[in-house]
C-alpha cells in the first residue's frame, strides 16, 4: 500500500522532469534574446536622439525667450533714464562690460546646455586679470550745478553772526533746507520773506557758526552792491533751471577737493540785459522765461 501511495504521488513528478530533460533548440532561443537585445539597443539610441533634439529645441526656446527678456529690461531701462532726466535725476556713467570675457561667458554657457562641457582640469595659474575701464569724469561746467527755483519761508538772524541771515528755504523737497547767508548788511529781511530764489542746492553741507548751512542764494554781486536773482514770473517751486548747451547733470554733492563750483564761477555773470549767464549763454526756466538781476548788469554772480 505504502508503494502504491508513494507511485501515486511522485510519478507527475517523474513526468515533469523528463520532460524538461527533452532536447530544447537553444539555438533558437539564443537568436530571439539577441534580436530582443539588439531590439532594445535600438531603441535606446532613438531615445537619446529624440531626448537630446529635445533639449535643444528647449535650450534654443529659452535663449529666445532670454533675448527678449534682455530687448525688454533694455527699452525700459531707457524709457527710466529720459524720465530721470527731464526730473533732474543724476545720470551716473557705469563702466562698460569686457566683450571678450562676456562672448566667452555665453560660449561657456551654450556648452553647458548642451552638455558638451569638457571635465575639469586641474587650474593653470592664475593670470593677471585686465582692469576695468574707468567711468570717464563728466566735463566741469554749469551742468554739474543743480541749480533749483526755491522760496525763502522763514528768515532769521544768526544768534551768533551779525551779519548772517538764517533762512528756512523750500526747494520742493521733503523739507525745507537750511541756508545761512551774508546778506544782512546788504538786503532788509522783509525783502526776502516769501521770495522766489535761485538756489544753488548740491554744495556741501558746512557749519557757520554752529549751524549746518545746506545751500546757496545765488546773487548779481558789484563792489557795492548785492542783488538775488530772480526767476521769471510764472516759475513754481522745484523747477529746474538750464543752460542751453550744457548737459544737465549735476552731483548728488559736489567733491569740494576736485573744486568744480571754483572752476564754473569765473563765468557766472551778468550780461547787459540783466540776465544770469554762463559764458554768455541765459539760465533758463524751460517755458517760463530767463533768470535775471534787478538792476547789475555785467557783474559776477555768485
Amino acid at each position: 500500500m505504502l508503494t502504491n501511495r508513494f507511485s501515486l504521488i511522485f510519478s507527475p513528478l517523474l513526468r515533469r522532469l523528463l520532460k524538461m530533460t527533452e532536447p530544447v533548440s537553444w539555438v533558437a532561443l539564443q537568436d530571439k534574446a539577441t534580436a530582443i537585445q539588439n531590439t532594445i539597443v535600438e531603441v535606446q539610441k532613438e531615445l537619446d536622439v529624440v531626448t537630446q533634439t529635445y533639449n535643444d529645441a528647449f535650450c534654443d526656446h529659452l535663449r529666445d525667450e532670454n533675448r527678449r527678456l534682455k530687448e525688454m529690461i533694455e527699452n525700459a531701462r531707457m524709457k527710466l533714464i529720459i524720465a530721470e532726466k527731464k526730473n533732474g535725476v543724476p545720470q551716473i556713467a557705469v563702466p562698460k562690460r569686457n566683450v571678450a570675457c562676456s562672448n566667452e561667458t555665453q560660449k561657456v554657457e551654450e556648452k553647458k546646455d548642451k552638455g558638451d562641457v569638457p571635465k575639469k582640469e586641474k587650474k593653470a595659474p592664475k593670470e593677471t586679470k585686465p582692469k576695468l575701464p574707468v567711468a570717464p569724469e563728466l566735463p566741469v561746467d554749469v551742468g554739474r550745478l543743480d541749480l533749483r527755483i526755491a522760496k525763502i519761508e522763514d528768515v532769521q538772524k544768526h544768534p551768533d553772526a551779525d551779519t548772517l541771515y538764517v533762512l528756512k528755504i523750500n526747494c520742493g523737497e521733503d523739507k525745507p533746507r537750511t541756508v545761512c547767508s551774508g546778506l544782512v548788511e546788504q538786503i532788509p529781511k522783509e525783502d526776502l520773506e516769501n521770495r522766489f530764489v535761485v538756489l544753488l542746492c548740491n554744495l556741501k553741507p558746512q557749519k557757520m557758526r554752529g549751524i549746518t548751512s545746506e545751500a546757496m542764494v545765488m546773487c548779481a554781486c558789484s563792489s557795492d552792491a548785492v542783488e538775488v536773482l530772480m526767476p521769471p514770473e510764472n516759475s513754481q517751486i522745484g523747477d529746474l533751471v538750464y543752460c542751453e548747451g550744457y548737459e544737465r547733470n549735476p552731483d548728488a554733492v559736489m567733491n569740494p577737493k576736485k573744486k568744480i563750483f571754483e572752476a564754473v564761477a569765473p563765468d557766472l555773470r551778468t550780461n547787459d540785459k540783466l540776465e544770469a549767464c554762463y559764458k554768455g549763454v541765459v539760465f533758463n526756466v524751460p517755458g517760463k522765461g530767463n533768470i535775471v538781476a534787478k538792476t547789475l548788469k555785467n557783474v559776477p554772480v555768485k
